[in-house]
């Protein structure tokens, strides 16, 4: 069966929608495959050493994220839109190259200190990447399109994150056909997740076009002597993008901070990022605990930790085709925004009973398989009905200082509760039922802004 013909029976797309959809799609599987080829050797080079050492580990990803937050501000203040996406990404495919350089110029024994590095880079990569895309993708779609949509483009991350994850999951570990053995380092990794970097900042450059945000297309269109390939260009945009789409974020590096501190709604995401952020770092500790404790094999490891993303975005996969615009669409943001709570609250008490390696597959897997395939399309709607200054400023300042500020909160407060002697599955759930009352309240939020914004002006004098 034709794929264009397919979608329209899965996904609630509209005449004309369907060649963003799909680029939009494209781009999100290159940037999570990217991204999760490399997750398994990050995560295993973090319980490669001391245990105690996590924290440590989780505070230099904060310091390196607020550090990086006001230089990517800076360059959101000076580029369009169309430039500062693809450069972030091919920013970052260079980093890779010296990552790449530094592992192989070094012997075995040096890739601890080479490896905490990487931990903390790549951790910052997954954040800032991931805030830049759904920035671009609150900015380009209207909040009634996103609703119908953002599940459905989320599935082009899934793919990818599937297709990521089975790379490491097969051919680091190994496997035999026939009387041949297929095996690579994890190190060469790294040189196609460059690949798959420029093929995202490539998707963004077609996207442009489609939506039609480039001004020298524009431009172009106007002239009535344009030759036949310009003239292609530019009347390729067929999807007529969010208003806010047409104006550019402005200048000053602090602005999306001054917004947020100005907006109930804006400290409302916050809080919800916090408290989210925290209870993950809950559940990170506890698999580190786990894990060290019965694998001993550092390619079991990687080959355990790359089975849970496969599971996980297998299960993203299967709901965000059947229901996650249903259920954004039909039972609202709120319904979206409380999902995730009530399920991290079964899952600590779970670990708290029963903490094996079976028990903690399947409430990663849970857990992270409905962030990714509800919780997070429904928090990037949120964003919908807000301007450009807060989709890339105020957005990528809650997706890294406050995601990592969560994080720190989080290794520090479970630290400090292990010596102590305190449950940590406790302190999970009363941290859970707060953050399903900040989904309460921001759902409200949500719903009266998005009235205030279709009530007709009054006309002035």
């Amino acid at each position: 069966m034709n794929v264009a013909a397919l979608i329209p029976r899965l996904v609630l797309v509209k005449e004309g929608e369907l060649a963003a959809l799909i680029w939009s799609g494209t781009y999100f599987f290159c940037l999570l495959f990217s991204y999760y080829l490399l997750r398994p050797y990050r995560d295993e080079m973090g319980i490669r050493g001391d245990l105690d050492k996590l924290p440590w580990l989780w505070t230099g990803t904060a310091i390196a994220t607020l550090a990086a937050a006001p230089l990517f501000a800076l360059l959101v203040s000076r580029m369009p839109r169309r430039r500062f996406v693809p450069i972030t990404y091919r920013f970052f495919a260079t980093n890779l190259v010296v990552f790449y350089g530094l592992f192989l110029a070094f012997p075995a024994k040096g890739h601890i200190g080479i490896g905490y590095a990487f931990y903390i880079w790549l951790s910052v990569f997954n954040l800032f990447i991931v805030s830049v895309f759904w920035g671009f993708m609150a900015d380009v779609f209207n909040p009634e399109q996103a609703k119908r949509l953002f599940g459905a483009i989320g599935v082009g991350g899934t793919l990818g994150a599937i297709c990521g994850s089975a790379v490491p999951a097969s051919l680091v570990k190994g496997f035999a056909v026939g009387g041949w053995t297929f095996k690579i380092d994890p190190v060469h990794l790294l040189l196609l997740s460059i690949v798959f970097l420029e093929l995202a900042a490539q998707c963004v450059r077609r996207l442009v076009l489609i939506f039609g945000l480039d001004e020298r297309v524009r431009h172009v269109a106007a002239k009535p002597n344009q030759d036949a390939s310009s003239q292609a260009a530019a009347q390729s945009a067929p999807v007529k993008p969010a208003p806010s789409a047409q104006r550019e974020p402005g200048r000053g590096v602090f602005t999306g901070f001054i917004l947020i501190a100005k907006s109930p709604y804006l400290l409302t995401m916050c809080g919800y990022m916090l408290l989210f952020t925290v209870t993950s770092t809950f559940l990170a500790f506890e698999q580190a605990r786990i894990i060290k404790a019965t694998l001993a094999d550092p390619s079991s490891r990687v080959s355990y930790l790359a089975t849970i993303d496969l599971l996980i975005n297998i299960l993203a996969l299967t709901t965000q085709l059947l229901f996650t615009g249903r259920i954004i669409s039909r039972l609202g943001v709120t319904a979206g925004l409380l999902l995730l709570p009530l399920v991290t609250n079964g899952g600590f008490l779970w670990l708290a009973a029963l903490p094996t390696t079976l028990a903690l597959m399947i409430v990663q897997v849970g857990r992270r398989g409905l962030h990714y395939a509800v919780d997070r399309p429904t928090r990037e709607v949120l964003y919908t009905v807000l301007g450009p200054e807060e989709k890339y400023k105020s957005k990528s300042f809650i997706d890294t200082f406050v995601y990592r500020g969560g994080d720190l909160l989080g290794a520090w407060t479970d630290h400090l509760l292990n010596k102590a002697g305190i449950a940590v599955a406790t302190t999970a759930i009363v941290v859970s039922l707060v953050w399903a009352s900040a989904g309460f309240a921001l759902g409200a939020l949500n719903r009266r802004i998005a009235r205030r914004a279709a009530q007709p002006k009054m006309p002035t004098n």
